[in-house]
This record gives C-alpha cells, structure tokens and sequence, in this order.
C-alpha cells in the first residue's frame, strides 16, 4: 500500500468507520478535583455509595460530551469511577483479596495487593452498569464507539506467582486458570448482552516479561519465563471464547504507568521475547502497543513476521506521560517506518498515547489541556497519513 495520504474521494475503510479507529487513546484520562475530593469523602464514610456516584456520574457526562465535541472517536467513561485500572475490577470476583502493601507504603506508593483466597467466581456484573450510563450519553450512530476497559486476567498471576494463590483453594494451577477464565467470560457475555461491542484487556505483565530483570525475577519465583507468554495467551482467549463476530477485541500492553514513571525498561529486542505469543497466538483484533521511545524496542521489527492482515496495531507513539508535544512529521515517519513490516502496510495501523493519563487516580504529571493537546495531535497525524 502506498505511504501517501489515502484519497477524499476513496471509500473509508471499516478501520476508520469502526473501532479500532485511525486515532485512539488507551481509556483513562485526568480525575476531576471533584472525583477525588468525592472518594475521599466516601473513604472516611462521609459520602455513600450512590452519593459518590452521582458526583461521578456528573463529571462522566461533562467528560462524554467533549469527546463527542472533539471529534475522538472512542469513547471512554475517563475510568472515573476506578482508583486502579486493575483492582476496581478484580476486587469484585469472588475469592479476591485485596491487601495493603506496608513496604510500599513507606516508599510513598501503596497499591494494594491481590490475593487469591478462595475458588474465583464471577459473582455479579461489574462493568455493565457503567456500560449502560455511558450508552445513555452517547447518540445512537455511535453507540459501537464506546469502549469498556478491563484488566488483563494475568494481573490475578503474574505478580503474586503461585505465592499469591490460595493452595488449599488451588493445588492445580490449571483448575485456577480455568476458573478466571470462566468469570471473565460471564462479564464478556454480560456486556455483550447490554450492546458493548468495544472491549479492551489491559496487560501489563507480557510487556514486563520482554524486561531481562523482570524475566529474572519471574523465573527465581519459579515462572518457566518461555512458556509463560503462550499460557497468558490462551487465558486471555478463554476469556472471550464466546464472543460474537460483531465484538472487537483490543489488548493495551505497557509497561508499568503510575505519576509518569514506569516499572519495565525492555531490551534492544522490544516486544520479541514475547513476539510469537502475543501476535501468533492471541485471538485480540487489535494491539495497542507502548511505542514512544526506545524501551519498547529500538526497531519495529517485533511486528515482522506474526501479524495476520486482518489485525490491527495502534502504536502507542505519543507520550502520555510528559508534556512535551511530539513532532508530527516525526510521528508520521515512524507509522510508515512500521509498515513496512506489515502484510497490510499502513491500513493496519492506528495511533494513539502509549498509555492511559491516569492508570491509578494519582495521574501522570501533565495537565488537563495537556491530554486532549495529545490527542488532537494523534487526530491530525492521522488525517495526514490516512486522509
């Protein structure tokens, strides 16, 4: 396919019509002062259940409403209603823990931990409500625009390892894979059912086993680091075994995005070790790739090799963890750098961030102002390359 600006006068493809779209963002934006004054109010029992989340409810549609006047395509609910993208989910599967963290709360950063204690059990619909809530903001024409956003099951695994699961409840690891998989696809169906047919898994934790010391880590806690990507694959599957044709399927990798650092630096080999797993054995139809800078490989060369025609990757080019706006010229060289090594060339590919504003309600040191200046930037790259 020619690098050139496709035609006004060619027919736009199902990629710029449908999800995944010619310029996207990960999911989570900046929390309102209001939101997070709100939780904290909830927190201290100042405010209740449906209090909070009429304060929610209230900024989500101010949020809705300039997305929809800005011309961005996807639409996310900003995550305001979670403090962690992963926990405000897994928190709800029966047989979840969640325990504080005391070394990390000396060094200023307290996530809790998820422990695994009893049989995982889907026990009640998560994320449907909120699909719902947003499906009222939105106009009918663009109710596919929506995209729900879910931790990746691999988060319930790879930081706890075996340790982190219950053995009484789990002596075979199998019967625990096959377990999550299961509750994941009742939420799936769930959604399904209410109309979302834009659902994106967040992973973190095949990004982290391209990191030589993460690998390292894993294995001393008895990982088979080689066989691990292919297991995760098929979990993550599982989880969508039932999807219907209609039902787009994103992965979002990073590594690690907490106030604008990162956990995982990568090797000169970017998304390799994993390469094979990720593109030749997921099911996803889109792969929305950390790609702002050298840490995630120094080459596309990663995408060479694996990747049917009919898959979609949006490089995660643009930075959402500094104010520094990228170059556009620059930006617009390195899609076309990438796709070269795609059977489909350039109408496989999307941009977006490399991640989310606000992975955890702290945020990433930017500005407001700042996260919509990115995406405007994402939105003129494409017009540019696509037309």
């Amino acid at each position: 396919m020619s690098s050139q600006a496709l035609p006004s006068s060619q027919p736009p493809s199902r990629l710029a019509r449908l999800p995944p779209f010619r310029h996207e963002h990960v999911g989570s934006f900046l929390r309102p002062q209001a939101i997070l004054d709100a939780r904290t109010a909830h927190a201290e029992g100042k405010l209740d259940d449906a209090g909070l989340r009429v304060v929610e409810d209230e900024h989500i549609k101010a949020h809705v409403e300039r997305l929809l006047s800005s011309g961005i395509p996807d639409i996310t609910d900003g995550e305001y209603r979670r403090a962690y993208f992963h926990i405000d989910f897994l928190k709800h599967l029966g047989g979840v823990d969640v325990q504080k963290n005391s070394l990390e709360q000396q060094k200023g950063f307290a996530p809790p931990t998820l422990v695994v204690t009893d049989k995982i059990k889907h026990i009640h619909n998560i994320e449907v409500d909120n699909f719902l809530y947003l499906k009222s903001l939105v106009p009918a024409d663009k109710h596919r625009h929506i995209k729900i956003t879910i931790p990746s099951p691999t988060m319930l695994h790879f930081r706890g390892g075996r340790k982190g699961i219950s053995e009484k409840a789990y002596p075979n690891l199998d019967d625990f894979f096959a377990d999550v998989a299961s509750a994941y696809r009742k939420e799936v169906d769930a959604l399904y059912a209410a109309g979302c047919r834009y659902l994106q898994f967040d992973d973190t934790n095949l990004a982290y086993l391209t990191d030589p010391k993460m690998r390292e880590e894993a294995k001393e806690r008895g990982e088979d680091v080689d066989a691990l990507p292919s297991r995760y694959a098929k979990l993550i599957n599982a989880c969508f075994a039932n999807k219907q044709d209609d039902m787009v399927i994103g992965i979002h990798l990073c590594k690690g995005n907490f106030r604008s650092q990162f956990f995982a630096s990568g090797s000169d080999e970017g998304y390799a070790p994993v390469a094979k797993a990720l593109f030749g054995e997921l099911n996803v139809d889109a792969y929305f790739l950390e790609w702002e800078n050298e840490r995630s490989g120094k080459d596309f060369s990663a995408l060479s090799g694996n990747l049917s025609a009919n898959k979609t990757v949006v490089l995660g080019l643009v930075s959402s963890k500094v104010s520094d706006m990228e170059d556009k010229e620059t930006l617009v060289s390195k899609l076309r750098e990438a796709a070269k090594q795609l059977p489909g060339g350039l109408d496989q590919l999307a941009i977006s961030p490399q991640c989310g504003f606000s992975s955890t309600h702290h945020g990433n040191a930017i500005t407001e102002e700042t996260q919509y200046a990115k995406l405007e930037l994402c939105k003129a790259v494409a017009e540019e390359v696509w037309g």
